[in-house]
C-alpha cells in the first residue's frame, strides 16, 4: 500500500564541465517497496562542489517533505559534502562561517540550506565514485546529462519496480531506458518552490505530496506573521523562507512580489540587507 512506502536510501551526485562552467545535479531515491524516484537539474555557470551540494539539498528536501521519522541513509561520492555536513560545519558556524584560516566558507548559502534540512535521522555515507555502485553510477549519468544541456528521461513511476527489470546503465541508452521523460530541465533548486512546478510532483507518493503541502502552508503562515508584525528579516532568512538561494533574493531588486506579499528592501545593517513583507491581497 502507498501509505507503507518509506524512503530507504538517497543517492546524490553533481557534475560540472570546466569547473566553473555548466553543471548538473542528480538524486535517486530508493523506497522500501522497491520503487525508485529520480530527479535532477542544471545551472549555466557553477562549480562541481555547488552541484554536489544542490543534489544533497534536493534529496533531503524530499525526505523532509515526506514527514518520515525513520532513519535514511544518504550516499554521496563527495567527501566535501560528507565531511562538511558531519564534521566541518560545526566549526564554521562557531567561527561565524569562517574557516580555520579565517577565510569565508565557500558556498555558505548552500551549506546553510543543507544544515537546516539535516537531522539526526540522516545517516551520511561515502561511496567511492566509479567503482560499480549501480545507484551512484546512475546519479553520475543524470548529473552529467543535465550538465551537457540534455534532459534525461527519469524514473518517477510509483509502481513497484524490480531492480532486475532495469536496463544496464550504459551511456546514453541508459538515459532513454527509464519510464518518465521530462520536458526540459527540472525546476532549478534556486527557483521558488511551486507545488505545480515541472518537477512532476503528481508522480510522487501521496504521503510525500501531502507533506509538501503541509510544509507550504506552514511557510505561508510564517510569512503572514512576519508581515503582520512588520518584522525585518535578512536576505538569508528570506531565502530560507522562500526556499531559494540568498543570491536569488538580492538579485531581484528593491521591490518585488512573492506569492501574497510585496517584498521591499529596507536598509543594510553591517553585511546584511534587511527586508520587509507587506500583504497585498
Amino acid at each position: 500500500m502507498e501509505s507503507e512506502r518509506k524512503v530507504k536510501s538517497v543517492y546524490t551526485d553533481g557534475a560540472c564541465l570546466g569547473n566553473p562552467g555548466p553543471g548538473g545535479w542528480a538524486v535517486l531515491v530508493n523506497f522500501t517497496d522497491g520503487s525508485i524516484y529520480e530527479m535532477g537539474g542544471s545551472e549555466a555557470d557553477t562549480t562541481n562542489n555547488r552541484m554536489e551540494l544542490q543534489g544533497a539539498i534536493a534529496g533531503l528536501r524530499l525526505v523532509v517533505a515526506s514527514g518520515q521519522t525513520e532513519a535514511v541513509t544518504v550516499f554521496t561520492d563527495s567527501d566535501y559534502v560528507r565531511k562538511g555536513i558531519t564534521q566541518w560545519i560545526r566549526g564554521w558556524k562557531n567561527k561565524g562561517w569562517k574557516t580555520s584560516q579565517g577565510k569565508p566558507v565557500q558556498n555558505q548559502d548552500l551549506w546553510e540550506s543543507l544544515d537546516q534540512l539535516n537531522s539526526k535521522m540522516v545517516l551520511w555515507e561515502y561511496v567511492p565514485a566509479h567503482t560499480g555502485d549501480r545507484d551512484n553510477e546512475r546519479c553520475d549519468e543524470i548529473a552529467k546529462a543535465f550538465a551537457t544541456g540534455r534532459s534525461p528521461a527519469l524514473k518517477q513511476a510509483l509502481e513497484t519496480q524490480k531492480r532486475s527489470s532495469l536496463s544496464p546503465l550504459n551511456g546514453q541508452n541508459a538515459l532513454q531506458s527509464t519510464d518518465v521523460a521530462l520536458n526540459g530541465s527540472m525546476t532549478d533548486v534556486n527557483a521558488p518552490s511551486n507545488p505545480t512546478s515541472s518537477e512532476n510532483t503528481e508522480n510522487l507518493p501521496r504521503d510525500v505530496r501531502v507533506g509538501q503541502l503541509r510544509n507550504l502552508i506552514e511557510t505561508l503562515r510564517i510569512a503572514d506573521e512576519i508581515a503582520s508584525h512588520a518584522y525585518l528579516i535578512t536576505s538569508s532568512e528570506l531565502a530560507d523562507l522562500m526556499d531559494v538561494n540568498a543570491s536569488a533574493v538580492t538579485s531581484r531588486g528593491d521591490h518585488w512580489v512573492w506569492r501574497n506579499w510585496v517584498v521591499s528592501r529596507v536598509r543594510r545593517e553591517g553585511n546584511q540587507i534587511l527586508w520587509q513583507l507587506e500583504r497585498v491581497d
